[in-house]
């Protein structure tokens, strides 16, 4: 696996914690605060996700397709949400997550089974 590559998974795991809390954590936190509150908190979060996501794609770019930043993109997502669901938002586990896993697996296969660019 190369410098790059590593470099932007790391990042892009680190960013989408950001971008999970931002989206989610209000749910639980700041269910009876106008949706405002919420909506200028999670802002305040989301830009510690994009510090992190940009330079990870910019990173990623330089071996990497779009197609196959998305995709990555998307397994982060998947990886970062289910934990965070089950320990955090205390939601109980369900099979979906492992078909959802499993067609992720699959567009993993078609954006990387060519040559990367």
């Amino acid at each position: 696996m190369s410098f790059p590559l590593v470099v932007t998974v790391g990042l892009l795991l680190c960013s989408n914690v950001f971008m999970t809390f931002a989206w989610y954590a209000h749910l639980k936190h700041l269910g009876n605060k106008p949706w405002i509150v919420a909506a200028l908190l999670s802002w305040g979060v989301a830009l510690f996700e994009y510090l992190l996501q940009v330079p990870a794609n910019r990173i990623g770019y330089t071996q990497l397709s779009v197609g196959q930043l998305k995709i990555i993109q998307e397994v982060v997502t998947l990886s970062i949400f289910v934990p965070f669901s089950l320990l955090y938002m205390k939601e109980p586990l369900k099979l979906d997550y492992l078909w959802a896993g499993l067609c992720l697996v699959g567009a993993v296969y078609f954006m990387f089974r060519g040559n990367t660019p």
